[in-house]
């Protein structure tokens, strides 16, 4: 009967726009929550039979939540350095805690550290990098167990030995072959290192074992033939296991003052272990002389022998006192000692169907079969957004237009009441046709 149905309608009505005042009214809570995205009440037609020529069954409606994910609200500049943002498509990857094996997705990027220094949002999300070595290079097969919680202030008084030592000097070519008492023999070496022999020219750098302990490692070079010399690398007596002469060799040059490493010792070139008598690990340290045929390593210029240049890695690192995250997502850790260190890489992960993820307490998203899986990616790269350093996105809603729609629902709600008592009346009417 259509009475009975009209009442059914008016009461899907009340249900469906209960449902769409609960949209709005989280829409209208969350307008100043970072990274919120707005949702939209949907209404589709509820059909109980199809209509024919001259009669009509009312079936009522039904409210549905769209989740507009994948709109951005507006970047807003932050002073905290672990303030970030997506400028573009992807998300941030969080666990909800440090054991959890959940793993989320979120915009909302207003990160801190905790009590132990892992950098959470203001939902006690964790968030998770890539770590990176001490060549700044990291794991990515695309998994998310290989992803670490963020943890700046571990890294407090940690060491890295010494690696590499690129070395740019100028041996002068006018320099008189040596030709002095005791005779240099090559393959006697030491005598530089002694010091039984002064060097035509040498340069002490300083390098870092694995303890963070500092060691100072002298390259003495002595001409002994046309564009010839010989060197010597060592270190302190005492510091070097079977020291203080760690390598040695002949380095050649060409004509044009450019090194020649065909003719030079290929040894110098390869790693050099270093074995400290302090207990810290062998140090394998490879010497950058240039390259064959190239003025950008040693020369021999008939100018005054000199450094150049060096750039020696390795250090031991102070307290932290920082950290920054630049546009490609890398995370650098600031110390007091002025030295920086690159320690995570952020992945940002993106989905093909982004408004098919379900919303999880704290403001993030979990993966569903509507979304499909994600992909984790660097920065700017694989269609996912850049990294934006100090910046937050703002919630999407638009409050003008919730307060629009929240005055539409209430008229809804009440036409929809009305429905109900209009039909109640009429059934009344219809019950008292017997009196």
């Amino acid at each position: 009967m259509s009475l009975y149905a009209a009442l059914y309608s008016g009461t899907s009505g009340l249900a469906a726009n209960s449902s769409a005042l609960g949209i709005i009214s989280d829409n209208i809570t969350n307008v100043n929550t970072i990274g919120y995205k707005a949702a939209d009440a949907e209404f589709m037609t509820l059909v109980t039979e199809s209509s024919t020529y001259g009669s009509y069954s009312p079936g009522g409606v039904q409210a549905r939540a769209r989740s507009l994910i994948g709109a951005q609200g507006l970047l807003q500049t932050s002073t905290s350095a672990t303030d970030l943002a997506i400028d573009g498509n992807g998300f941030f990857v969080v666990r909800p805690d440090m054991n959890s094996k959940d793993v989320y997705f979120t915009r909302a990027g207003s990160f801190r550290p905790d009590d132990r220094g892992y950098l959470q949002n203001t939902a006690g999300m964790y968030l998770m990098g890539w770590p990176l070595d001490s060549n700044g290079k990291y794991m990515d097969n695309g998994d998310v167990n290989v992803l670490s919680p963020i943890n700046i202030a571990a890294l407090t008084g940690t060491a890295e030995a010494t690696t590499n030592a690129k070395i740019r000097a100028n041996l002068q070519s006018s320099q008189e072959i040596y030709a002095g008492t005791p005779a240099y023999d090559p393959a006697n070496p030491g005598q530089l290192a002694s010091g039984a022999i002064e060097p035509h020219f040498s340069k002490t750098i300083k390098v870092y074992d694995s303890q963070g302990s500092a060691h100072n490692i002298t390259m003495s070079f002595l001409k002994t033939g046309v564009n010839e010399w010989s060197v010597e690398i060592h270190g302190t007596p005492g510091e070097i296991t079977g020291g203080p002469l760690v390598s040695s060799g002949t380095i050649a040059f060409n004509e044009d003052g450019s090194l020649d490493m065909g003719n030079s010792t290929a040894a110098l070139f390869d790693p050099i272990n270093f074995n400290w008598t302090n207990g810290a690990a062998a140090s394998p340290i490879t010497f950058n002389f240039g390259s064959d045929g190239q003025a950008d390593g040693l020369t021999q210029f008939d100018s005054t022998s000199t450094m150049i240049s060096s750039a020696i890695d390795g250090a031991v690192f102070g307290n932290v006192t920082g950290v920054s995250v630049g546009k490609d997502g890398v995370v650098t850790a600031l110390f007091d000692n002025g030295l920086t260190r690159a320690v995570y890489k952020l992945p940002i992960a993106t989905f093909q169907n982004p408004e098919g993820l379900m919303s999880v307490q704290g403001n993030a998203y979990a993966r569903t079969d509507y979304s499909g899986n994600f992909e984790l990616v660097s920065s700017g790269t694989g269609g996912a957004g850049q990294i934006s350093p100090k910046t937050l996105e703002a919630s999407t809603v638009d409050l003008a237009e919730e307060f629009t729609k929240l005055i539409t629902t209430q008229r809804a709600y009440s036409a929809s009441a009305r429905i109900i008592t209009t039909a109640d009346e009429m059934l009344t009417e219809l019950n008292q046709l017997k009196r």
